[in-house]
């Protein structure tokens, strides 16, 4: 979208009151909500509180020339549940703070917490509060999800043990494609020749992605999982999060990267890897895990009759074996680490 000055100043309780009154839901675990200096909420007894916390900023997680305030909203909440969804927690509350320039109008802001609570409504999320602050530099976001898991059982990314398989949930690449697309239409160059069908699916995949809150619930739950971590920054590098918390190895099968027929189509197109844009492309929010080998048949099976797109794409090796991949000639090289990394 294009920025526009905004024709109105904000006022920052009338602001805050508006979205009290269009957003705030009760729930028996709330105690206190908006309007206080701080919420209160109840934590089920025997659990435990699981706690996550993101802060996106205007030109590095966002650009509102190819993104709405609404898919920026939307994305924020996902990218919030997923870091939920890879624990195995169930997500109960939200807290949002905003930093807003003035060249962002107040329908941008109600149209941004449209597109969040867009997001909280698929999974029953409360929002109980936040902050609101002027902005000389862009628009800021710092989102705070609590959600809770039965005492003792969540996942992690220590766990994984030699021989485990390593899993994926759904399809890889999608947002970066999707990213790409978007970027060529705002660029001198000229766009891609792909067709409107999957244009459309790599954007939405994009600006609308799914947090696997349902898949990490059952996950916890089996116990079928030793270890998990989301995929938000990329395949390459958040398998070496996993690698160095459990102190081991891995070997990546390239030929079993979950490519969706959107993502191989561009590919072809613009004459790149596909498998590239699985390493390396973040912001697909899908799951990777580990899964013990006497475990791999339940898995797989119990994902069919729940209709959970998952696949084996590799095995845990011992720490020194490092992470590597498999080419389908059978040859093996170290693992490129491609993805996004902050301050690099």
């Amino acid at each position: 979208m294009a920025r526009r000055k905004a024709t109105q100043p904000i006022q920052e309780f009338p602001l805050i009151r508006q979205l009290q009154h269009r957003h705030e839901r009760r729930s028996p675990l709330i105690r206190k909500g908006i309007g206080d200096d701080a919420a209160v909420v109840s934590i089920p007894t025997g659990n435990w509180a699981i706690l996550t916390t993101d802060l996106l900023t205007e030109g590095v997680h966002f650009d509102l020339r190819t993104a709405s305030p609404a898919s920026v909203g939307y994305r924020a909440t996902m990218a919030n549940l997923s870091d939920l969804a890879a624990m195995g927690a169930i997500p109960r509350f939200l807290l949002i703070s905003l930093a807003i320039p003035p060249a962002i109008s107040r329908v941008d802001i109600h149209a941004l917490y449209r597109g969040l609570m867009s997001a909280c409504d698929q999974h029953d999320v409360r929002l109980i509060g936040g902050d609101t602050s002027s902005s000389r530099q862009g628009l800021f976001l710092s989102i705070t999800l609590l959600g809770t898991t039965p005492k003792g059982r969540a996942l992690f990314r220590r766990g994984a043990r030699v021989g485990d398989g390593i899993y994926v949930t759904g399809t890889l690449g999608d947002s970066l494609a999707g990213l790409q697309l978007l970027t060529s239409r705002t660029s001198s160059r000229q766009g891609t020749t792909l067709k409107r069908i999957d244009c459309n699916y790599l954007i939405d995949r994009h600006r609308h992605p799914t947090a696997r809150v349902k898949e990490g619930l059952w996950l916890n739950r089996s116990q079928l999982a030793t270890s998990a971590i989301d995929i938000s920054d990329g395949l390459s590098g958040d398998l070496r999060h996993v690698c160095e918390a459990s102190r081991i190895g891995a070997d990546i099968e390239l030929s079993r990267l979950p490519v969706s027929p959107a993502c191989w189509a561009y590919a072809d197109k613009q004459q790149v890897d596909p498998c590239a844009l699985a390493l390396a492309g973040g912001e697909d929010y899908e799951l990777l895990f580990t899964v013990a080998p006497h475990n791999e048949q339940k898995l797989e099976r119990q994902a069919r009759a729940r209709r959970f797109l998952v696949t084996r794409i590799g095995t845990i090796r011992p720490r020194r074996f490092g992470l590597q991949a498999l080419a389908s000639d059978g040859t093996r090289t170290p693992l490129p680490i491609t993805s996004y990394r902050h301050f690099t």
